[in-house]
């Protein structure tokens, strides 16, 4: 589906102006790394002394823009929205290098992005709309992962909210989600059974070989040997899965995982942070979530938190939606798009009415 299709598909759920509440322009620094971080603050309207609890938005992995733009949808605009209605004020931004940030998006990895959502905390503790003691987080895929990050770190954090966190990035992890969504995507058993151990091969370089040239020069061959094997069906059949290897695609799959975010990912052992945590915790996943499923990335965030003494963290599993909660029919990466719906009115309340619970309602 083409750019020009995407636009004409109805999108009930974007916001248009006049909204019912304050929209800011704000822009503040990470001072470490010498960026400037641009963003959206919104806030309900009340009276001057007024103040609110705050979530911070997360994006996942991608040069997100604050609105995380994406097949015809806005899907921070969505949820930021719908909270600032609720009462709850909500500050999202452009990762570096996007939008209106400075720095560059493609050097970091997830320790930097942390740094830049650390750096949203300190601003809004600027602000005199917001209750210093209600200023949490909630992080969509990567961004679930660089939420924990900052919510170890930061004594000011007083909620997380983990949408399909990454927590699950072994190689293991990631070759059992990509077949799961190759399935959904309509890839055939066999080509499933063909791709397995290229796949396994590739992500075992991406996270042992620490010499980028070389690790480059290894997934070139793995993958030219592969489609040069590949029967002409399924080299045919490649070429409607978005995931699956091409000779039109190698290149730009190899730099991807080659990069140092991706790497990141493979290394990094996320349970080590999430054991720090100790404030409330809402972690949200589907059953249709290809890219992190819930059977995968739980057990970790159940271990991890009772070895924190976390006294307050609930991992809940909604059906039906896709990684970035949509309600869905089978989870298929082309599916997103043609769907109206930009965020589960379910998932939507879920998020809200477990904020307000432990904010305004406390």
């Amino acid at each position: 589906m083409n750019n020009q299709n995407i636009e004409k598909i109805n999108r009930p759920q974007q916001p248009k102006e006049p909204f019912p509440y304050c929209v800011e322009e704000v822009s503040y620094e990470n001072v470490g790394d010498g960026i400037t971080l641009s963003g959206t603050l919104t806030f309900p309207n009340a009276q001057p002394q007024s103040t609110f609890p705050v979530a911070l938005l997360i994006a996942g992995y991608g040069s997100n823009d604050r609105d995380v733009t994406g097949m015809g949808h806005k899907y921070f605009m969505v949820l930021a929205d719908y909270l600032t209605r609720k009462g709850i004020a909500v500050l999202r931004f452009d990762k570096r290098g996007v939008g209106k940030s400075t720095g560059d998006y493609t050097a970091v990895t997830s320790k930097e992005l942390a740094n830049d959502a650390l750096s949203g905390v300190e601003y809004l503790k600027t602000r005199s709309e917001i209750n210093h003691n209600q200023i949490g987080l909630i992080g969509l895929s990567e961004g679930g992962l660089i939420a924990s990050m900052v919510a170890a770190q930061s004594k000011d954090v007083a909620f997380a909210v983990l949408m399909a966190p990454s927590v699950a990035m072994k190689v293991e992890d990631i070759v059992y989600h990509t077949q799961l969504q190759l399935c959904a995507d309509g890839a055939t058993e066999a080509f499933i059974e063909s791709d397995r151990p290229v796949r396994e091969a590739i992500y075992t370089i991406a996270a042992q070989e620490a010499d980028r040239e070389k690790a480059e020069s290894l997934m070139q061959k793995i993958i030219a040997d592969y489609l040069a094997k590949l029967p002409e069906s399924q080299k045919l059949e490649a070429k409607t899965l978005p995931f699956a290897f091409t000779a039109q695609n190698a290149s730009s799959f190899i730099k991807a995982f080659t990069s140092p975010a991706y790497r990141f990912f493979l290394t990094y052992d996320p349970s080590v942070i999430l054991k720090q945590i100790t404030v409330p915790v809402l972690a949200l996943s589907s059953d249709r979530d290809w890219i992190m499923m819930p059977e995968r990335a739980f057990p970790v965030l159940d271990r991890a938190l009772q070895a924190a003494g976390n006294k307050d963290y609930t991992l809940l599993a909604l059906p039906h939606l896709n990684h970035c909660f949509q309600t869905c029919k089978t989870g298929a990466l082309a599916e997103y798009a043609t769907i109206e719906e930009t965020m589960s009115p379910v998932a939507l309340k879920t998020i809200a009415d477990w904020i307000l619970e432990r904010t305004i309602n406390k």
